[in-house]
């Protein structure tokens, strides 16, 4: 058996990346992928208040049925309002105390609903379902860990929060 190879600061994915010219590259799925916190790619799709960073993508890794980011909303702050098309998302609160608004209209009528979470919760949002992050706090910004459930970070910015699948402008 040989010797365990290991990855040191600066490699990015794979410790026979820089390998030399003449070997033949490994495909992107036949390996383990190692992005490092400050590698995380901002080139991604965007809504206003928040700054979104892909760690696993397509493009950062070949990844084709998930994507893997953090997002960080600064104090006093709120997204626009969006969904993100088919993909399910998975949110984890890693720092600050973000809420998550929606229209809820399982009532007598269309309600907003606030989810207020903390470091540690986890929020689960269904696709095309409009919402927003905000963060209230005035001086602590927030920090979340998103999955996704498709390859890319979908966003499509709306002109306002309305219920799925009733009539919107």
């Amino acid at each position: 058996m040989s010797e365990p190879q290991t990855t040191t600061p600066g490699e990015g994915f794979h410790p026979r990346l820089a390998a030399a010219a003449e070997e033949p590259a490994t495909p992107l799925r036949t390996r383990l992928h190692h992005v490092r916190a400050g590698a995380l790619d901002a080139d991604t799709a965007q809504s206003g208040g928040m700054r979104r960073f892909a760690a696993i993508s397509g493009k950062t890794v070949g990844s084709e049925k998930l994507w893997m980011g953090q997002t960080h909303v600064a104090p006093a702050t709120s997204s626009s309002d969006h969904h993100h098309g088919e993909s399910e998302t998975a949110i984890h609160v890693v720092s600050g105390h973000p809420e998550f608004v929606f229209l809820d209209d399982s009532g007598s009528g269309a309600e907003e609903v606030r989810l207020r979470t903390g470091p540690g919760d986890y929020v689960f949002v269904p696709p095309f379902v409009p919402h927003r992050e905000e963060n209230p706090d005035p001086s602590e910004e927030a920090v979340v860990v998103i999955a996704r459930s498709t390859q890319e970070a979908i966003v499509v910015n709306l002109p306002h929060l309305y219920v799925l699948g009733k009539q919107h402008d």
